[in-house]
């Protein structure tokens, strides 16, 4: 077997971590692919190495003298390497940071370091081969990732080693200039390995215990989702739960390797299993609760709508024009809403409602803002009947007035809108009575 595995940066912020996750690794031989993250915060009130190395960046761009910020990014990794009383030395690599840093190499290549120089030390702890990501994770010259290429170049690399450490977060452009992913990136890069080695799972590390049902800032102590398919965490990844960079399912998902959700500080734990599609009976009906305020509701009524031709193309070339792209389209006989995020829709509402106007014509336009909308995800509502019913009785008991709900045709997810005021209330009250009560 062989599994490749990430760690994210609260799992290597300090030695007594990077101590946690060597154990982990050599609990299991078959974890012989490692991609680390940049050190996150060691308390509530510390920086990440990567924000510490963007503020540095900044200053080097500005032209000032930033060498006291760069000199205390290395005691940070100092204090890593002591810990763990490695005979390991990074003045090489910081000397040619500063240089480049004054040579303006810019700030992908700044934020990267973060895991460049994490990589170096894992690999010496571990005893691991260390290959530095700007070799293997490749983009084109536009800054688009260059999946086929780094396939193969990746693939045949790993061939030769039998244990390896790939920093996340960043590769390299076909020029040599370094090109990072979206923050969270190091996600990814676990997936490409995975998929590059066709890994036989892709641990993923981190300090929660799994995907949980619902956000635990708002359902304190919210139930771990044992098992959850691909689809399934691509709509709930969407509506706002994050746990993994959405982006990270792709390249595993094409090749049937299964990610799993683990925590570094309860290893023990068997976290969450994100699988292509599984014949397991959910333990409830749901499988997650997920949402997201700052929506406005565009409400257009027009007699007569559901016989002419061509009018949701209409309106919704309205909001086209405007640059404006839209969450969901409910819609009646003679009334249809469009949601939209409102911090977009807001400098343009008057545009968009005079273009509705010229092409479609409409009775009347009225608008409805601080919406939220509310994701309820499970593959066992298939089989469930009146899960919608039940929704609607929790969140009446709870008093919350339901603004929209739409079912898609896959029955995999209902979508509910509420007053942005009962965003949480709404939830609590969903996840009640199908996880707390199950009735």
């Amino acid at each position: 077997m062989t599994k490749v595995v990430k760690f994210g940066g609260s799992s290597l912020a300090n030695a007594g971590q990077f101590a946690k996750v060597g154990k982990i690794i050599r609990a299991d031989e078959s974890r012989r692919y490692v991609v680390p993250s940049a050190p996150g915060k060691r308390n509530a009130k510390d920086t990440k190495v990567t924000d510490m190395l963007y503020q540095c960046y900044a200053l080097a761009e500005a032209e000032k003298d930033f060498t006291v910020a760069l000199k205390k990014i290395q005691e940070r990794y100092e204090s890593i390497i002591n810990g763990l009383n490695l005979n390991l030395s990074l003045n090489k690599e910081f000397a040619l940071i500063a240089e480049n840093f004054r040579g303006k190499a810019g700030e992908d290549y700044a934020a990267s370091r973060g895991e460049y120089l994490n990589g170096i030390i894992m690999a010496n702890y571990l005893g691991f081969e260390f290959i530095d990501a700007a070799e293997v994770i490749l983009f084109d010259q536009n800054g688009e990732f260059n999946a086929e290429k780094t396939d193969a170049v990746l693939s045949a690399r790993l061939r030769e080693c039998k244990c390896a450490v790939i920093p996340g977060f960043y590769g390299a452009k076909e020029d040599g200039r370094v090109k990072t992913f979206s923050r969270g990136g190091s996600d990814i890069t676990g997936s490409i390995v995975a998929k590059a080695v066709r890994a036989d799972i892709y641990e993923n590390w981190t300090d929660v215990s799994g995907f949980l049902i619902a956000d635990p800032r708002i359902i304190a102590k919210s139930q771990v989702i044992k098992v959850i398919t691909y689809r399934e965490l691509r709509e709930l990844s969407y509506m706002g739960a994050t746990v993994l960079h959405e982006d990270a399912v792709f390249p595993v998902r094409k090749a049937g390797i299964p990610i799993n959700i683990r925590n570094t500080n309860a290893p023990e734990e068997e976290g969450t299993l994100i699988v292509e599609s599984t014949c397991r009976t959910s333990e409830y009906t749901i499988t997650g609760i997920a949402g997201k305020k700052g929506f406005v509701a565009v409400n257009i009524d027009k007699d007569m709508m559901n016989s002419e031709v061509g009018f949701g193309r209409k309106v919704l070339a309205a909001f086209e024009e405007n640059g404006i792209s839209f969450e969901h389209l409910p819609s009646g006989i003679d009334t249809m809403t469009v949601f939209v995020h409102q911090e977009e829709f807001e400098g343009k509402e008057q545009q968009v409602l005079s273009a509705i106007h010229r092409l479609a014509q409409p009775d009347s336009i009225e608008l409805e803002g601080d919406i939220a909308l509310i994701a309820v995800v499970g593959r066992g509502m298939r089989s469930t009947r009146g899960t919608a019913g039940r929704i609607f009785s929790a969140l009446a008991h709870a008093n919350v007035n339901v603004k929209m709900i739409d079912q898609g045709s896959s029955e995999l997810n209902i979508i509910i809108g509420v007053k942005s005021c009962d965003f949480e209330t709404a939830i609590r009250a969903i996840y009640d009575i199908f996880v707390v009560t199950q009735i």
